[in-house]
């Protein structure tokens, strides 16, 4: 029985040493898809993959509406054209359409491989951006997808301002090397 309070006293003791060291953790949240959405690297991103596409979107709209006008075309005067003719227009449409989807899945497949690229550069810069906050303002871990995040605990707008070079996390700021 003397074992008891020995056994009783290292509990209470090994407690209030996780207490204190769980007092010292600190943890961020952070919002990867807001990053992805919202910070400056990601915004860049989207406006060069659209500038860079919008050639060939055009072409695709012109097509689509070369098809419109040539099946509007055959819907007015399918009745007074000959036979051959309508047979030709047919073709053309058909070859037209087969192309423009052909061109559209292309276009469509080229377009997400360009923005996974992109999105991969900002999410290493956006994790370059996490570890650097995370040791200069002492974070013990960082999640970046969580069911729920507190606000108090949520550094997503850190992280954006940090990626778009408008602060530094606080102990760069002071001039601290920790």
């Amino acid at each position: 029985m003397s074992k008891f309070p020995q056994l009783l006293a290292a509990l209470l003791l090994s407690a209030s040493a996780c207490g204190a060291v769980a007092a010292d953790f600190r943890v961020g949240v952070v919002d990867t898809e807001r990053i992805l959405r919202e910070s400056a690297p990601a915004v860049k991103a989207e406006k060069k993959i659209e500038k860079e596409f919008a050639a060939r979107d055009q072409d695709l709209k012109l097509q689509a509406k070369q098809a419109r006008d040539i099946q509007q075309h055959l819907d007015k005067d399918a009745a007074t054209m000959s036979e051959l003719d309508r047979r030709s227009k047919e073709r053309e449409l058909a070859n037209l359409n087969a192309n423009l989807q052909r061109m559209q899945r292309e276009f469509r497949e080229d377009l997400n491989l360009r923005k996974n690229e992109e999105l991969a550069v900002v999410l290493d810069q956006a994790n370059k951006a996490i570890q650097t906050i995370a040791e200069t303002e002492h974070y013990d871990l960082i999640l970046q997808e969580a069911v729920y995040r507190n606000p108090k605990i949520d550094v997503t707008d850190k992280v954006i301002k940090y990626l778009a070079g408008e602060s530094k996390p606080a102990d760069e700021k002071s001039g601290k090397a920790k």
